[in-house]
């Protein structure tokens, strides 16, 4: 009520509040993602620190010069366009050229973002946007794989594949991948010690950004259980029926871009469903798709893709996982 006891206010809802600001919870993911910049940092040098600082700095000034131009305020406050930027830097290969990530950093927050009015209204996640533009625009930059070092040289000296590009590459041309188990043991691949996309790499930074999220509550845990779920059972599924193509589950599980895809942008607020049982269909749906492009789609992995798909069916599953208001009586339909 306000000042004025004959007078009342009345506001649409929600009336109660967490407490927790959009910068609030940005400065939460900006936070959970310094483990994996670090390890980025660790395995890929001086490179991480150069993309990183492309994408988030072309982020914070295109979404400034955006919505100058909209005649809208700045909106670079809320840290948005700074979380656009560390997800879409970590999504690239550690060699891309500086101005490529610029192109997809500008698409990110031009068109996946502000041309759908902001923050709150996009459809799909703007980090994964830019990446696949990007993806499709220049494949042989994206899928050019530096092997992992400690400082200890040139980056591009040596290139060689991701655990999934070597293992679908080699049987895809009729030869089993000599020495795979030996090269990719699953300590490399919980460190980090493997090619890959900057952010991507090192589950144990990853799973601790989680632990981060989950502890400020910025994420639950529904989509990401479904998510790794899903790629289990399937996983487990494959390697049964075909133990000598397809890998041991804990190598999907670990390999590839599926811990940063289902703790950091798969669990996106604004691009992911709302209630408990849509999440579960949303990660769900994610890992189906996810696997289907591992296994038989022409790229090695499909976390991306799978993301966007099911960004696009949010709406839909928004609709009729809608729980039934109390009181009202469900409209049977005419014989």
């Amino acid at each position: 009520m306000s000042e004025n006891p004959s007078t009342w206010v009345i506001s649409p809802s929600p009336h109660a509040h967490s407490g927790d600001s959009v910068q609030r919870i940005m400065l939460t993911v900006i936070l959970a993602l310094m483990p994996a910049l670090a390890a980025s940092v660790l395995f890929f040098g001086l490179d991480s620190l150069r993309l990183t600082a492309t994408c988030v700095v072309t982020c914070i000034l295109a979404e400034a010069a955006v919505r100058r131009l909209m005649k809208r305020d700045s909106g670079i406050a809320d840290l948005s366009a700074v979380v656009t930027g560390l997800l879409l830097a970590f999504n690239l290969p550690p060699t891309l050229p500086t101005w490529m990530a610029v192109v997809g950093s500008l698409f990110a927050i031009v068109i996946a973002k502000q041309l759908y009015g902001g923050i709150g209204y996009n459809l799909f996640n703007p980090a994964l946007v830019g990446r696949c533009v990007l993806l499709v625009s220049f494949p042989v930059a994206m899928t050019t794989w530096a092997t992992p070092h400690y400082f200890t040289g040139p980056m591009d000296a040596v290139t060689m594949a991701t655990p999934l590009g070597a293992w679908k590459t080699a049987w895809a041309s009729g030869q089993a991948p000599a020495g795979f188990f030996d090269l990719f043991t699953t300590t490399s691949l919980l460190l980090g010690n493997r090619p890959g996309c900057l952010g991507e790499t090192s589950v144990i930074a990853l799973v601790l950004g989680g632990v981060i999220l989950l502890w400020r509550r910025c994420i639950t845990w529904h989509i990401p259980l479904a998510y790794f779920g899903t790629v289990a059972v399937m996983a487990f599924g494959f390697h049964k029926l075909d133990p000598v193509h397809n890998l041991p589950p804990v190598y999907h599980l670990l390999s590839g871009g599926l811990f940063l895809g289902a703790i950091f942008m798969a669990t996106d607020m604004v691009t992911t469903p709302v209630t408990r049982s849509g999440m579960f269909i949303f990660g769900a749906g994610c890992g189906l798709i996810t696997m289907l492009i591992r296994k038989w789609g022409g790229y090695p992995e499909g976390v991306s893709f799978a993301i966007l798909i099911m960004n696009s069916l949010t709406p839909l599953i928004n609709r009729f996982t809608r729980p039934r208001v109390f009181g009202h009586v469900r409209k049977e339909t005419p014989a």
